[in-house]
């Protein structure tokens, strides 16, 4: 994150601040924040932010969001969403909303880059076994139904932060902008995996590491042929490709290579490195605009942090969690992150002691998991691989519920409350000072 300047003096509270330019979806539902509510500053307005954002808002909360880039556009293309993601969003109203937009319906599986089917299951059988679909969404669609949840003044794009002080019991908290400082209630660090808040919160820890590959992401216009969706693994190598509602195709690509290393023409490296694997993938590289194709070195956290709080500022998301791909789990558990720490962050009580003590032992638990299963599936070794997709096959064979297994713990989560009532949270009472903060000194 870019420097702010330093703040020479306490400023002003976040609703007085000026307001700098900010993008949205407009929608009837979004109205003005009502007076009397106690503030919280999002600082990202990636997916777990806005989560966030839209949850602890129908906890009482006056929410600012700060994102850095320009506009909401998000860098990415297509997110699964889990049955556990999809649970959590009912509790905002939005499940059902999602569940709309699944578009996988029938077959898949795990095939060779020569197109042997090594194992196989389907939709329905991942529905019945945790009470739901996959779906497949782009991100900007998701990001924009979020926004739409907001009130228009919400979001502020192009908004450089800094977490200045973290607050304690006795004092708010204090985000640096460029154009000023903001007090809240509550931050909540959701910048991403190279987070300026927990540098600040724990300035110890040694960050993300390089996990040994890296990514390439593309939207493509459906091909004639039909095929069903799948991942394909195959030496130091996979690919996966999974239908829109919209009825184009998002897929993507992992390689081992060196960090840092990038080609001149990236549709043309991802040509060189799948070219001639099965249908449909050459025919979806080969239809994918250049300008789109996009590259990321994968990165996790290998040591997990002490907590995921401090004073009055908590982290969620990629922040606090950093993991691979390879669950399909980084984005799913942001969205959890923010459901249950809107369950712990009340309008006149905030535990995030209690939120640290239920969020962390999970997310290690699932970042190992994906750690492991991209030892498993980056595999290179001939024997190796040969010997992986044996059980693959066999487990397939023996049923698609023993394959599904490995997501038990994970796609089986449920949120710790129900939905609440009301898409408009009743406004807060509460006294001008700072709120309790149970935690807040841990």
């Amino acid at each position: 994150m870019t420097e702010v300047p330093e703040v020479p003096e306490r400023p002003v509270a976040a609703r007085t601040v000026a307001q700098p330019t900010y993008a949205r979806a407009a929608t009837k539902d979004a109205t003005a924040e009502p007076p009397g509510r106690p503030r919280a500053v999002v600082v990202g307005g990636g997916i777990g932010g806005l989560t966030a954002a839209v949850a602890l808002r129908l906890r009482g909360w006056q929410v600012t969001v700060l994102e850095r880039s320009r506009s909401l556009t998000p860098v990415g293309a297509g997110i699964s969403l889990a049955p556990n993601a999809l649970r959590a969003l009912d509790v905002i109203g939005m499940g059902d909303e999602i569940r709309g937009l699944a578009a996988w319906q029938g077959d898949g599986g795990m095939r060779t880059p020569q197109g042997r089917w090594v194992s196989r299951t389907s939709a329905s059988a991942l529905a019945e076994r945790f009470g739901g679909p996959l779906v497949v969404v782009h991100r900007a669609e998701l990001v924009a139904r979020l926004v739409a949840r907001l009130p228009a003044d919400t979001v502020r794009t192009a908004a450089e932060a800094r977490l200045a002080d973290p607050g304690d019991t006795a004092r708010p908290a204090l985000v640096a902008t460029t154009d000023g400082g903001l007090e809240a209630e509550l931050v909540v660090g959701a910048d991403g995996i190279h987070s300026g808040v927990r540098r600040v919160l724990f300035p110890a820890h040694p960050g993300p590491v390089y996990s040994g590959f890296t990514t390439w992401r593309i939207v493509s216009p459906a091909p004639r042929q039909a095929f069903d969706a799948h991942e394909t693994w195959g030496r130091g190598r996979i690919w996966g490709t999974q239908p829109l509602k919209d009825g184009r195709i998002y897929a993507y690509g992992a390689a081992l290579a060196p960090a840092g290393q990038r080609a001149a023409d990236e549709r043309q490296e991802l040509l060189r490195r799948f070219g001639d694997w099965h249908h449909p993938i050459p025919d979806l590289i080969a239809a994918a605009d250049p300008a789109h194709v996009l590259r990321h070195d994968v990165h996790h956290i290998a040591e997990p942090l002490p907590a995921f709080h401090r004073g009055r500022t908590v982290l969620l998301g990629d922040a606090a969690h950093a993991m691979p791909p390879t669950l399909g789990q980084g984005g799913n558990q942001a969205i959890e992150d923010a459901i249950v720490l809107a369950h712990h962050a009340g309008p006149d009580a905030v535990d995030l002691a209690a939120y640290s003590a239920v969020r962390a032992p999970r997310t290690a638990a699932v970042a190992r998991k994906a750690v492991q299963v991209a030892r498993v599936d980056m595999m290179t070794s001939r024997a190796g691989i040969a010997v992986r997709n044996a059980a693959l096959a066999a487990l397939s064979k023996a049923g698609p519920a023993l394959l599904l297994r490995s997501f038990d713990g994970i796609a089986d989560w449920r949120p710790p409350q129900p939905p609440y009532a009301s898409v408009e949270a009743a406004p807060a009472t509460r006294p001008a000072g700072p709120q309790p903060v149970t935690g807040a000194g841990t």
